[in-house]
């Protein structure tokens, strides 16, 4: 619990609500974070399985992997204001 509500509920979620806010309309947000929610549901209710499936390696890989994929999307939305702006 400490490690997944603060990726559910954080700062990081409440502003990507905000970023997607200017650009996509409610239901559509809306649908989003109910599909999200089933996903993460899904995710930690069976991450004991997971986590013996993929083993050390494999969970240093992921990370490493959605990290990568979390810069990327940092840049994208950093690149996109930083234009906005000037």
């Amino acid at each position: 619990v400490p490690l997944a509500f603060p990726l559910i509920a954080g700062a990081g979620s409440m502003t990507t609500l905000i970023s997607l806010n200017a650009e996509y309309q409610k239901i559509n947000i809306i649908f989003g974070i109910l599909l999200n929610l089933l996903f993460v549901y899904a995710i930690l209710k069976s991450s004991s399985f997971i986590s013996e499936k993929i083993g050390v390696n494999g969970s240093i890989i992921l990370r490493k992997f959605f990290g990568t994929i979390l810069l990327a999307m940092a840049i994208k939305l950093i690149k996109k204001n930083f234009i906005g702006i000037y």
